[in-house]
């Protein structure tokens, strides 16, 4: 029998299967890209800035992105601290996956604590904030970066003297780092709507928020429009009474109860930046991905995507989940090992650890 070209490229591939069997594996996943499907938000990008040691933003950033994607009609990104090999490690401070995202974001989430990216990455994060871009920060984004005074960057840093005092997160955000005012992992928080904030749309929908977190001591500037106060509750459930504690503020050593007056929990500015460009900013100092357990919260934040993209706040947006979500608790060095970026995706639950060892 006459054998084809055809049949001899069959025979000599089959061959060289069976004597070098090879198992051909996709590259791994370094970010999660999330197509909008038709709703308000369709055009518009949001990108997710992942990275803190704590509250597992790595958790909660992908669970957002997909009911802001899938419900709302945003295309989104999520970004993570990776290693070397693609795994996922919120202590890698000076990892970003995939910076370029930035460049075409129309609004930034930022989840992040003590970052210290390397020069491309600060290059790209600074051009796009003093071209306007809003920002939405959570919890620990108060405190973003951790630069060294010799650092070209150190302005940035979350305990900077000159020429931002308490860096970037005082200066544009609007506070850093200053204290723990209820006691951490001992009194939860419940935010209460500013009263003089009641029409205003962000707070559409949105009613008391049990935060597992605790209140942070702020000091918002007065340019600052403050949507929810932070109750500090007297244990860690939502039917915990209010703790009746007195605590020395940082600023002038004055002694208060914790509860009078409350300390801001979430607000809004305006923030013209050097570069003559305005950045809608918005805060809040809740943002532990148990926290996004609660409705509301996922609502509030909802709603300060559709805010910061100025369009009309829905009356009662749709926050339900895609996918599972049994998200970690927060602390140092609890971040579920073995996570990749691929066990996040559309269709996927939170997995209960990481993607097991072969």
């Amino acid at each position: 029998m006459k054998l084809s070209h055809r049949h001899f490229r069959w025979i000599f591939s089959s061959l060289i299967a069976a004597c070098f069997p090879l198992t051909l594996h996709a590259a791994e996943a370094t970010s999660l890209f999330f197509e909008g499907e038709e709703g308000p938000g369709k055009g518009k990008h949001i990108v997710f800035l992942t990275g803190d040691e704590e509250y597992r933003s790595e958790e909660s950033a992908p669970m957002l992105a997909k009911i802001l994607s899938q419900r709302h009609g945003y295309d989104c990104t999520v970004l993570f601290a990776l290693d070397a090999d693609g795994t996922i490690n919120p202590d890698n401070q000076q990892s970003l996956s995939d910076s370029q995202a930035i460049d075409k974001a129309d609004t930034l989430i930022l989840n992040l604590r003590f970052r210290q990216w390397p020069d491309e990455v600060m290059e790209r994060f600074e051009k796009a904030w003093l071209s306007g871009k809003p920002m939405i920060a959570l919890r620990t984004s108060t405190h973003p970066f951790n630069f060294p005074a010799t650092s070209r960057w150190a302005r940035y840093s979350w305990n900077s003297e000159s020429p931002w005092k308490g860096g970037f997160g005082k200066e544009v955000l609007g506070e850093t780092w200053v204290s723990h005012w209820g006691e951490h992992k001992v009194e939860a928080a419940l935010s209460v709507n500013e009263p003089s904030a009641k029409a205003d749309p962000l707070l559409n929908g949105v009613s008391d928020i049990f935060a597992l977190s605790d209140v942070y001591e702020a000091y918002p500037p007065a340019d600052a429009k403050v949507l929810t106060l932070g109750k500090v509750l007297a244990g860690m459930k939502p039917d915990s009474a209010p703790a009746v504690t007195s605590k020395p503020r940082s600023t002038d050593k004055v002694e208060q109860p914790v509860n009078d007056p409350m300390m801001p929990l979430t607000w809004t500015r305006e923030y013209k930046n050097e570069a003559g460009n305005t950045n809608r900013i918005f805060l809040t100092t809740m943002g532990a991905a148990t926290d996004f357990e609660d409705e509301s919260l996922r609502r509030l934040f909802i709603n300060a995507v559709y805010w910061s993209a100025s369009l009309e706040i829905p009356a009662k947006a749709d926050v339900t989940y895609l996918d599972e979500y049994h998200p970690s608790f927060f602390g140092f060095k609890s971040f579920r090992k073995e996570l990749k970026v691929s066990d996040l995706g559309l269709g996927k639950p939170l997995p209960a650890t990481g993607t097991p060892k072969p």
